[in-house]
C-alpha cells in the first residue's frame, strides 16, 4: 500500500478572511490505526496524525467556522472515527457517511443523530469500493427518510459508465470534486458536458474542490479557474467548496490550505457569490 507526501501542518492565514460563518464542505480525518483499522482493500495508507484536532487547527488558521467530515474509503462502513470526530467537534461539524446494505437502520439513525447529513458513493474504480447499482438505489431510498443528500465520487470518463444510473436520483445530489476531469484535455470533454447538463436539474449540486490537483501547475492553479467558473455559472445557488484536507494520494507539491481558499477567491471575485458558496449554500445543504 503506497504512502504519499504529508499535508502541510502549519496552515498560514489566507490573503483575506472568508466571510463569517464559512464552511469547508469536505475533509477526511484519521487517527491511530490500532483504534481505527483500515480496510485490507484500501487504495492508500492514510496519515495517522491527520486527526480532528489537526483539522480544527487548520480551520482556525483559515477562518473557517464549520466543516463536513466525509467518511474516508479506507474505513469503509466502520464509522467509529466519524462518530468520535463529530462528537469531539462539539456540533460545529456535520458528517457524510458511506452507506450500503451492511449499514443497519439503527446505524443510520445513530449517524443522523450524530450530525450526518449525506452519504458518499464512491464509483471511482481505483478506490475499490464502488457500490452495486441495485444496492445504490436501495441506499438512496433508505437515506431519503432522513433528508440526506447523495454525494457521487467518480472521475473522468468513468462518469459516462453511470450516466443512466445518475438520472434516477431524485434526492439532492452533489458532484464530487468538479467531476475529477483531466484538465490536460481542456474543458470540453464528455464527462464535464454530462455533469453540466445534470446541473440543469434543481436537485444537483457541485463541490468546487481539487482544482489544485487537476491543474497542470504546481502553484497558482490558474488553469483550474475556468473549470470552477463554468460550474459556478451553471449552478450558483448549488455550489459549495472544500479544502479536501488532508489531501490523500496527492502526487504534486503539497499545497498550504490557504492557497485553496485563494484559488476560490480568484475564480469567484464577486463577494455576494462568494458568500453564497462559502456560507449560504452549505447552510441549506448541511445546516439543519
Amino acid at each position: 500500500m503506497k504512502e504519499f507526501a504529508k499535508y502541510v501542518s502549519e496552515t498560514r492565514a489566507p490573503s483575506r478572511k472568508p466571510p463569517a460563518g464559512a464552511w469547508d464542505c469536505q475533509i477526511h480525518v484519521f487517527g491511530d490505526r490500532a483504534k481505527y483499522p483500515i480496510r485490507a482493500e484500501s487504495a492508500y495508507l492514510p496519515f495517522a496524525d491527520a486527526t480532528i484536532d489537526e483539522a480544527m487547527r487548520m480551520h482556525a488558521a483559515l477562518g473557517i467556522a464549520k466543516s463536513v467530515i466525509v467518511q474516508a474509503t479506507v474505513h469503509g462502513t466502520d464509522h467509529s472515527i466519524l462518530f468520535d470526530s463529530l462528537a469531539h467537534a462539539g456540533g460545529a461539524y456535520r458528517g457524510v457517511a458511506i452507506v450500503n446494505d451492511s449499514v443497519s437502520d439503527d446505524e443510520l439513525e445513530r449517524l443522523h443523530k450524530a450530525g450526518v447529513r449525506g452519504a458518499r458513493f464512491n464509483f471511482w474504480k481505483q478506490l475499490k469500493i464502488a457500490p452495486d447499482h441495485k444496492e445504490f438505489l436501495r441506499s438512496l431510498d433508505r437515506i431519503k427518510q432522513f433528508g440526506w443528500h447523495a454525494k457521487i465520487h467518480s472521475a473522468m470518463d468513468e462518469w459516462l459508465d453511470i450516466k443512466d444510473l445518475l438520472t434516477k436520483i431524485e434526492i439532492p445530489v452533489v458532484i464530487d470534486h468538479l467531476g475529477h476531469p483531466d484538465l490536460r484535455k481542456g474543458l470540453d470533454q464528455p464527462s464535464t458536458r454530462m455533469l453540466l447538463d445534470l446541473l440543469r436539474n434543481e436537485n444537483w449540486w457541485v463541490l468546487l474542490s481539487n482544482g489544485d490537483r487537476f491543474s497542470t501547475t504546481e502553484s497558482g492553479y490558474d488553469d483550474a479557474v475556468p473549470l470552477i467558473q463554468i460550474f459556478v455559472d451553471k449552478a450558483p445557488d448549488r455550489a459549495i467548496w472544500s479544502t479536501d484536507w488532508p489531501h490523500v494520494q496527492y502526487t504534486k507539491r503539497m499545497p498550504n490550505d490557504a492557497e485553496l481558499l485563494e484559488l476560490l477567491y480568484k475564480a469567484v471575485p464577486d463577494e455576494a457569490q462568494l458568500k453564497k458558496i462559502l456560507v449560504d449554500n452549505p447552510e441549506k445543504l448541511f445546516g439543519s
